[in-house]
């Protein structure tokens, strides 16, 4: 039988080396990880009075924000992305919220947002107050414009 035909019977390697073991499991994220994961990025992007400021890619204006909350659920995407979903009110305006959302994926070990995004923005009804605007929503975990 041919070196090659012996190699694959056998599960050898043509260079003589041992079979390689397979790969670890990639590691697990839970809940309370991409919590703590969101918590340390806001806590990191928000200056020393905690305003997180964020610049609109619609209007180009700074938004200059405070964290409110986390929304649950937050969820793993695939294998490797995972979403949060947050509230954050415009300085010295509570109720005025925007809804910014959040990617993360795993670097070294830990959780790390790799992308931000405004999700809903606050618009203002004369009826009903302030509410929350989307400007796209999700069809198979994709972003889909909405205008």
């Amino acid at each position: 039988m041919s070196r090659l035909l012996l190699a694959l019977a056998f599960g050898l390697s043509l260079s003589g080396g041992a079979r390689a073991e397979p790969a670890a499991p990639a590691q697990k994220f839970y809940v309370e990880d991409i919590k703590a994961a969101m918590a340390a990025h806001i806590a990191r992007r928000a200056d020393p009075d905690g305003v997180f400021r964020l610049r609109d890619e619609r209007t180009g204006e700074v938004l200059q924000l405070k964290f409110v909350k986390i929304h649950d659920p937050v969820r793993k995407i695939d294998s490797n992305t995972y979403f949060a979903c947050t509230d954050f009110a415009v300085i010295g305006k509570e109720k005025k919220l925007y809804d910014l959302d959040f990617w993360l994926n795993p670097v070294s070990g830990a959780l790390s947002v790799y992308e931000e995004k405004i999700h809903k923005e606050p618009r203002r009804s004369l009826l009903y107050g302030w509410y929350k605007q989307p400007r796209y929503t999700f069809v198979n975990d994709r972003v889909v414009s909405l205008y």
